[in-house]
């Protein structure tokens, strides 16, 4: 015997994925990259390493999920297709699997109608999809899955996959004994063979003719055929004592056993037994799914709205959503609340913001995570303990017409993999997820956000669509896609479609239901902006002063006085129209934010549609008049005053005594609480106080001075590899050229035999897709091997399975299974006869 390293009939079988990448096009060639990045990490050297990568599992698996429900269906009966995997599978056998034989075989009665004129007309187009990702090669008469997407679709008894088929019966015989194969030929009804090879293809033959198993099933009791329908349709194994023991058919006494002397179920494990692939496929009919989809399911719309009521009510809540983010914001700009340690916000502080902004916990928890999704928060990064603050980006944000901050909280969110819905749910360790935290990236949330919006911008406009609607559709386009059950029992996408659906309503990108005009924009990726503008209601400069110290806001503000008014007075009441309400409180407030008495009458004036009233001018005099007249400074703390007598009645004042004031002169009590303390002290006693400094000058508060040093939003999690923008596909393909005309310059010469030839030399490519073509062709190799010590030996193996970095194959030296790593393996050779 002599040896050439990838010989001819080995190099054609290692090289056929190859070979078809080299007769395609550049532009084939590139949408292949362009559909699978994966592989342009690094950019392969040559169409033969881009070739072994295509094999290789992850990235077969990773190509698998991004497939469609018939697409997957076609792969999977390739998979489970029966004959001779050498020669390939003809594009017919694959129809027929799917819509099952035209004649002949009746069709089983629990399989669903199928309908076999959409099947044809879809299948060239599923494979033309598994080719242009490199999935399937050949013509359409010799169909070949490249071998990791066999591997992984191929049913097994363990993981019977989409079709609930079991192995084939040569699978499910292997390791049994010669004599055991002679007893199923025996009680089949078979003439005996001379080796075990023959045995099972005769027996495999025989389940494979429709007329000759039908003929032997017509003499099974009922009972065993009642057991191969309970197994027809997977899962195709049962549970049985003592499933290996040698039955023949004298000694059958039970429907079990009348099966397994004939090789109609045969044993998988000490306890279980599985119906053979061939007999599964004939009780079938033929057909290897019990329903076949070659098309999404109609989504039908739940309700008709009126399109310009939908664009209006899309609007109105697209105001809302861009004034309670800023209501939000201006809120922690004057009370910054504590960061978490682990990252998040605190469920107090997510209470009392709630309650601040009268939302609901769950609203304000999406409102935050927009901001943060948009950049309009962080965290400070302060020394003393993180406080969750407004970046400068806020100020930019708030200086835009209002049509233009909805578009950047728009954007965030339709690309943001954080999913708000999550707060407040159970993490890995049991505890409840904090708003902001880091546990809620969900990798699936943007796919499922343009998933759904795009559903139901295929409807007509005014179209609404449920969830119940829209998942089915969802799990047709992506079926492997819908991540982890939770304990609910609902896939990840289930629940992301039902966040999706009431996030899009509170943000304003769906109205009563139904996808906006400015939703569809910003899903086509045009710039929604123009299109909200004009159903925005025009920001108003005047309010409606009234008697009662109150002030109506008919309609939404311009931002600079919307913030004016609301720090001079305190909101009552939010909707069509804002009601605004002055207190003596809210009056203070503004006279310590450096505002006087004449800047507010002037305010009012300026902004009022009608006069001021008396008692809101009274209001205004009254404050201003006691304000100041205490000053508060640090000793721990003093009062100073003009008036003895105000201080006396001060220092009288039992609600004054947790302060323990002691007088140090007529008009300077000492105080032994902090400054802070003795104001608000003070304040709730009725008193208008203000801060003093250290050199005696009024202390003026600004409410908008915290904010974050400048800082970035935070990038959403990457779904695997970016997709290559043209220029790096251009740059790929001809690189992936180059190095191909290089590689295949060269040729090898022809080793002699294993005892006189030096260790075979093959790249790393070369090698593995030489050792996947073997174990597929079942050929024997020569390999070269560097062991642990170090030293270098030939051995003879036969290639059982290629993962995880290793070899499992036969070694005819040693004569045991063994496993070998590839990186110590120097290169293979094909044995060829001499």
């Amino acid at each position: 015997m002599t040896t050439e390293p990838n010989g001819h009939h080995g190099r054609a079988r290692a090289r056929t994925l190859a070979d078809e990448l080299r007769a395609s096009g550049d532009d084939q060639l590139a949408t292949l990259l362009r559909l699978r990045p994966d592989l342009l990490n690094p950019v392969p050297t040559d169409l033969t390493q881009l070739s072994a990568r295509l094999s290789g599992r992850a990235s077969a698996l990773r190509a698998l999920e991004r497939l469609d429900t018939f697409t997957l269906q076609v792969a999977e009966a390739l998979a489970a297709a029966p004959g001779d995997s050498t020669g390939g599978t003809p594009d017919t056998v694959v129809r027929d699997l799917l819509a099952g034989p035209a004649r002949g075989a009746k069709p089983h009665p629990d399989a669903e109608p199928v309908d076999r004129a959409a099947v044809l007309a879809a299948l060239p187009g599923a494979l033309a999809a598994l080719r242009e990702r490199a999935l399937l090669w050949g013509p359409d008469s010799g169909l070949h899955l490249v071998i990791a997407v066999r591997e992984a679709l191929a049913p097994t008894a363990t993981a019977p996959g989409g079709t609930g088929l079991g192995p084939t019966l040569a699978e499910a015989t292997l390791g049994m004994s010669p004599a055991r194969l002679q007893q199923l030929l025996q009680g089949a009804g078979l003439p005996g063979t001379p080796d075990p090879v023959t045995a099972v293809a005769a027996l495999t033959a025989l389940l494979g003719d429709r007329k000759r198993c039908a003929a032997l099933l017509a003499e099974a009791p009922p009972a065993a055929l009642g057991v191969l329908e309970k197994l027809v349709w997977g899962p195709p194994t049962g549970t049985v004592p003592d499933a290996a023991r040698p039955v023949t058919a004298e000694q059958a006494r039970s429907p079990i056993e009348w099966l397994l002397a004939r090789g109609l179920l045969l044993p998988s494990g000490p306890g279980t037994v599985v119906l053979p692939r061939e007999l599964a496929l004939h009780l079938r009919g033929g057909r290897s799914h019990k329903a076949v989809h070659p098309g999404p399911p109609p989504l039908v719309p739940a309700a008709e709205r009126d399109p310009q009521a939908v664009d209006n009510a899309a609007a109105g809540q697209a105001h809302t959503a861009v004034r309670t983010v800023e209501e939000l914001l201006d809120l922690w700009g004057l009370q910054p609340p504590p960061a978490l340690r682990a990252g998040g916000l605190g469920v107090r502080d997510l209470k009392r913001t709630a309650a601040a902004v009268d939302c609901p916990e769950q609203h304000t928890a999406f409102w935050l995570e927009l901001a943060y999704g948009a950049g309009l928060i962080a965290p400070d990064g302060g020394d003393a303990g993180e406080l969750w603050a407004p970046t400068p980006a806020y100020d930019l944000w708030l200086q835009q017409p209002t049509a233009d901050r909805w578009t950047v909280l728009a954007r965030a969110w339709l690309a943001a993999t954080r999913v708000a819905g999550l707060v407040g749910t159970p993490d890995g360790k049991g505890k409840a997820r904090a708003p902001l935290g880091p546990e809620l990236d969900r990798v699936l949330a943007p796919a499922t956000r343009r998933a759904v919006l795009s559903l139901l911008a295929d409807l007509p406009p005014g179209a609404v669509a449920g969830a119940e609607g829209l998942l089915p559709v969802q799990r047709w386009y992506r079926p492997l896609r819908g991540g982890a059950v939770g304990p609910d029992g609902r896939d990840l996408r289930s629940q992301l479609t039902g966040f999706t659906l009431a996030e899009a309503e509170l943000l304003g990108v769906t109205g009563r239901g139904a996808l906006g005009a400015a939703g569809r924009a910003l899903l086509a990726g045009q710039d929604p902006a123009p299109v909200l503008a004009p159903l925005l209601p025009e920001p108003l400069d005047h309010v409606i002063l009234q008697p009662d110290l109150t002030a109506i806001a008919p309609g939404p503000l311009l931002t600079p006085l919307a913030q004016a008014l609301a720090l001079c007075a305190e909101i009552e009441s939010k909707g069509g129209a804002t009601v605004y309400r002055f207190t003596g409180e809210s009056i203070r407030r503004a006279l310590d934010a450096g505002r006087t008495a004449a800047d507010l009458h002037a305010f009012l004036e300026r902004h009022s549609r009608t006069g001021v009233p008396q008692p809101l001018a009274y209001l205004v005099d009254d404050v201003a008049r006691r304000h100041g007249v205490l000053r508060v400074g640090a000793a721990s703390a003093y009062l100073r005053c003009d008036d003895p007598a105000l201080l006396a009645e001060v220092q009288a004042d039992r609600r004054a005594a947790e302060l323990r004031l002691r007088m140090l002169a007529p008009t300077v009590l000492a105080a032994q609480s902090a400054p802070d303390t003795v104001l608000a002290v003070l304040r709730s006693m009725g008193y208008a106080p203000a801060a003093e400094s250290a050199d005696g000058d009024l202390v003026i508060t600004r409410p908008d001075s915290h904010r974050t040093p400048p800082r970035t939003a935070p990038a959403p999690v990457a779904d695997g590899p970016a997709a290559p923008d043209e220029v790096l596909l251009a740059a790929a393909v001809k690189a992936i050229r180059a190095g191909d005309r290089a590689a295949t310059a060269q040729r090898r010469e022809t080793v002699t035999g294993p005892a006189a030839a030096p260790l075979p030399r093959t790249a790393a490519a070369d090698t593995l897709a030489a050792l996947q073509t073997a174990v597929l062709l079942g050929e024997r190799m020569w390999i070269g091997y560097i062991n642990a010590e170090g030293l270098a030996t030939q051995r003879v193996i036969d290639p059982v399975k290629v993962e995880g970095g290793f070899v499992t194959a036969f070694d005819h030296h040693a004569e045991k299974v063994a496993r070998f790593a590839l990186h110590r393996i120097t290169g293979v050779a094909e044995l060829a006869e001499d």
